[in-house]
């Protein structure tokens, strides 16, 4: 018996669901639910999109069985309103780039479960989905630096006319005026950016869900976090299109 988080289904077969799960105890698992498209599964359920379940597995021969499920937590708005179930498939996408397999992974395990509450509850989702990107990154040993040079570990200069700061993410954060010079990517980071990319990596999230973000600024960040993340996974996450997209149809 194990704990899960569904992260991903796929068609298998006439009537199966491959199931991609992140477990506390065993990373990701890709696992066969039989049966699972028919109307008179009672498993179907216990792992939709988002849910928190506990399983019973089986040694199969190609997948692991789910024999038994039960439903802890449904995260039913997720899959009710798109402007929480899209960036809860986000939150998927980015757990399953960085999730082990077949050993421990309960700290991701946590936090994903987390960021899907979050998600929920959220009066801005989009910063809940900001929130999670530096918990993560933080986790996953790549958090960004904010508050010293990146590459000379010096205090950042305050700059009085308000420019911007140089934001690098082959370098792993933000640049001296100087140190910006040899980089080869740089991200003009507004300084309110990074002031509200800073009490995010610092405080908890209750306190970020109360600021009053504008969709200027939101952008501005997203885009920042969205470099950062290409660079260290070599490539976009596949639903940051859908997620761009949905943003700018909704202002």
């Amino acid at each position: 018996m194990t704990e899960a988080i569904v992260m991903r289904r796929d068609d298998y077969g006439e009537a199966d669901r491959l199931v991609t799960l992140l477990t506390p105890d065993y990373g990701k698992l890709r696992v066969l639910a039989k049966g699972a498209r028919k109307p008179t599964s009672r498993k179907a359920g216990h792992i939709e999109l988002f849910t928190r379940t506990r399983l019973l597995l089986a040694k199969g021969r190609a997948f692991d069985l789910i024999t038994q499920a039960e439903l802890v937590e449904a995260h039913r708005p997720l899959r009710e309103e798109i402007q929480r179930g899209a960036p809860a498939h986000y939150l998927c996408e980015l757990t399953e780039r960085f999730a082990p397999e077949g050993s421990d992974a309960a700290p991701l395990y946590d936090l994903l479960a987390e960021g899907l509450s979050w998600l929920c509850e959220a009066r801005d989702p989009r910063l809940a989905t900001r929130y999670f990107e530096l918990r993560l990154l933080t986790l996953e040993g790549y958090r960004p630096e904010l508050f010293r040079c990146a590459r000379t570990q010096l205090p950042l200069a305050d700059d009085a006319r308000g420019a911007p700061v140089a934001f690098s993410p082959s370098e792993g954060g933000v640049l001296s005026d100087e140190a910006a010079r040899l980089a080869r990517d740089v991200f003009p980071l507004s300084r309110s950016g990074l002031a509200l990319l800073r009490v995010m990596q610092t405080q908890p999230f209750e306190a970020v869900q109360a600021l009053d973000v504008s969709r200027e600024l939101h952008a501005h960040v997203e885009r920042a976090l969205q470099l950062y993340i290409g660079a260290i996974l070599e490539r976009r996450p596949r639903t940051t299109t859908f997620l761009n997209r949905l943003a700018r149809e909704m202002r």
